[in-house]
């Protein structure tokens, strides 16, 4: 289902306590192998899963506060240790040889720049709990800053570098343990209230609160908890990150994003808000009150008279526009700036003199940069590629963004304000990809049944014959409003698809962003309508070519693509020999129950199986993919994680089973220790060797 982007860090902290420690730490003798860049000599110029988990992955891209350095973290895994590594790197700002600066055993995260530009702050769990480090510019004299108990999930320095923040999770509420102290073996939970478990994690009685503390050259004094026995998290569970949190310019306030509600009432609701918290006074204040949607992410500009921040106008509506407001100190106004632009805007950034606000934005199944100009509200946009962009931060006169394609990983790229001209900067992934032949993407614009144009990604395979025939898969998007843009995914991942000698056609169906506010919300109650349509008419279209073999057509998804997968299984009147549904939605009444954000399935499919009344409602659950159970009639492999509580494993057990029961082949592949995606190498290998195991017995 549609969620993005962050992975938090949860540790159960029943104490609090601080003090600076500042001993320098000697060259370190690592205790374990270190992860290190592959040094591959391929054999072969097609992908492979072994391939797909060789490339490093870029993330923190941070700019020096002279503008002249380029800090950035790059991940590589090992499969034999099954896990991976961060480690940091800097490059010149105008680009040049990038230089690793740790290399360690330990694992780091959110590596940011000192405001003096001395130092270098992070996240690192060398010394057993996740603590503040910092290090010279060079990596060396690597220093440990904070020694609190139980450690910390993230922090980032105040502006003026006299302040930090810092975020950790301050336990609340009574396990049975806590309740019955003389049953401390007792493995059990009592619980009296929704959301005992989100997404992938059980409650652990603990919420995450914001602190912030005096900083001075590596000492850290005076904590302060400004959520004090509040049961509300900032940031929000379970992805939200240091984005949600930020202080103003002069340190005088912190601005952070919150939910409070708990249980049912947060379960069926998506109103979050935007928080000041004023450090002399110890006041809050709730800018965004009476603002009902999701409200997130709140930066202030340089020059400390406003505040913009992400905001979404519906309650219980998750995929709503994203929209961006402005918050004026000096008028009292909140304005909505993208009233007329309909499109999403998100990764909000201010320029430097607090005239400008960049941010991202999908267009047409791609994600761009894009300028508001504060005076006049004009929005004008920036980059125009097949691409997205991930992250950006601004530099002066240009953008340094991290961007990735169908074709290619993350890589960094410098972009010119005034002109757009994009200028690749890091080229971590070269080496593997000079040994690669990738495979031609292509979009096409397909006519669906109710005449209307839909944009359809067709990837080809490497060394593409026009005078051969290939199987050919359909591609199921999740979310399910979740576009099929230029990403570059490490499971569903398209190159490799073709390099295993499939076609791919990938449609941006109904209910996908980046094609307008009625194109995007078509979908909602609708589940097993249009959107269905829609997939047919694209793989339908396609099939047309003479290079595409009718006889083995498959079609693959996950999550809501899952959904799909199962649904279509039931209604595709033999046009498919093969189908893998990973993650998806078989049976939506349990469905309707099982899951743990109930605003979504309120939202999405129209209220509960048991109101009679509600026809949306009705309509959705005699859509449900086991009503027609009886239609099956073609392979399929079902993939599901066990610590999927979004769309529970119960659900790929069901469509395993029936299909057996059904006596149509089928196989499932389920992981105890993954949830609504596959992280671990060996997991991820696997995965993807059962995936084309399964195609290559069916279509090929």
């Amino acid at each position: 289902m549609r969620k993005l982007f962050l992975f938090p860090v949860m540790a159960v902290i029943a104490t609090f306590m601080m003090f600076s420690c500042c001993k320098e730490v000697k060259k370190e003798t690592p205790a374990a192998k270190i992860i290190k860049a592959p040094e591959l000599k391929l054999t072969s110029d097609l992908m492979t899963p072994e391939v797909l988990w060789s490339f490093g992955r870029i993330s923190n891209v941070e700019v020096s506060p002279d503008k002249s350095t380029i800090l950035y973290a790059v991940k590589y895994f090992d499969k034999e240790l099954n896990k991976g590594e961060n480690d940091f790197y800097t490059i010149p700002l105008k680009g040049g040889s990038p230089k690793k600066i740790t290399e360690s055993t330990d694992a780091k995260m959110t590596g940011l720049w000192r405001p003096d530009g001395k130092k270098i702050g992070y996240i690192s769990s060398k010394s057993g709990d996740t603590q503040l480090w910092e290090m010279n510019p060079d990596g060396s004299g690597q220093i440990q800053v904070t020694n609190i108990d139980g450690g910390i999930n993230d922090f980032k320095y105040s502006p003026e570098g006299k302040k930090i923040l810092y975020i950790k999770n301050v336990k609340l509420d009574k396990s049975v343990n806590d309740m019955y102290p003389d049953l401390p073996k007792a493995n059990a939970r009592l619980e009296t209230d929704l959301m005992y478990r989100h997404w992938d994690s059980w409650s652990d009685y603990t919420y995450s609160h914001v602190y912030y503390a005096d900083y001075n050259d590596g000492k850290v004094i005076n904590p302060v908890d400004i959520m004090k026995d509040e049961r509300f998290d900032s940031p929000l569970k379970p992805f939200g990150g240091m984005e949600q949190i930020n202080f103003s310019h002069d340190g005088k306030n912190i601005v952070y994003t919150s939910k409070h509600q708990t249980g049912k009432v947060y379960s069926l609701s998506t109103n979050s808000d935007i928080f000041i918290y004023n450090i002399d006074t110890k006041k809050t204040t709730n800018l965004t009150e009476g603002m009902m949607g999701y409200d997130v992410a709140p930066v202030y500009s340089p020059d400390g008279k406003k505040i913009a921040w992400e905001s979404m106008e519906r309650d219980g509506y998750e995929s709503d526009k994203n929209r961006l407001f402005i918050f004026d100190a000096e008028k009292g106004t909140k304005t909505d700036y993208t009233k007329d632009f309909d499109q999403n805007a998100g990764s909000l950034c201010w320029s430097d003199d607090s005239k400008a606000v960049y941010f991202i934005s999908g267009v047409k199944a791609t994600e761009e940069l894009y300028r508001l100009n504060v005076a006049d509200g004009k929005i004008s946009r920036i980059t125009n590629g097949i691409h997205d962009y991930r992250e950006f931060t601004v530099a002066g006169n240009v953008l340094i963004g991290s961007r990735q394609s169908m074709s290619m990983p993350t890589e960094i790229f410098s972009v010119d304000i005034a002109t757009g001209k994009e200028t690749q900067l890091s080229f971590v992934n070269k080496p593997i990809l000079d040994q690669l032949k990738m495979g031609e993407v292509t979009s096409r614009w397909i006519k669906t049944t109710d005449n209307k144009e839909m944009l359809t990604w067709v990837i080809y395979p490497p060394h593409f014959d026009k005078s051969k025939k290939y199987p050919t898969l359909l591609y199921c998007e999740g979310g399910p409003q979740s576009t099929v843009s230029q990403f570059w995914s490490y499971r569903w991942n398209f190159q490799i698809m073709a390099a295993n000698g499939y076609i791919i056609v990938a449609p941006n169906r109904r209910g996908l962003p980046s094609f307008g506010k009625e194109w995007n919300e078509q979908i909602s109650g609708d589940y097993g309508g249009q959107n269905m349509k829609d997939y047919f008419s694209a793989i339908d279209e396609v099939s047309k070519e003479p290079f595409v073999d009718k006889g083995h057509l498959g079609a693959v998804g996950a999550s809501y693509g899952g959904f799909s997968v199962y649904w279509i299984a039931g209604h595709h009147n033999k046009r498919f020999k093969a189908f893998i549904a990973h993650d998806g939605m078989f049976n939506l009444e349990a469905q309707y129950l099982e899951t743990e954000e109930m605003w979504f399935v309120n939202w999405d499919l129209g209220g509960p199986f048991w109101d009679k009344n509600n026809k949306i409602a009705r309509r959705s659950y005699e859509n449900s993919p086991d009503k027609f159970i009886q239609n099956w009639d073609t392979p399929i492999l079902v993939i599901h994680g066990e610590k999927d509580f979004r769309i529970p494993y119960t659900q790929g057990m069901s469509a395993f089973n029936a299909a057996v029961l059904r006596n149509v082949p089928a196989e499932f592949l389920y992981f105890p220790e993954e949830s609504h995606w596959v992280l671990s190498p060996q997991d991820g290998i696997l995965w993807q060797r059962t995936f084309f195991a399964w195609l290559d017995k069916w279509l090929k």
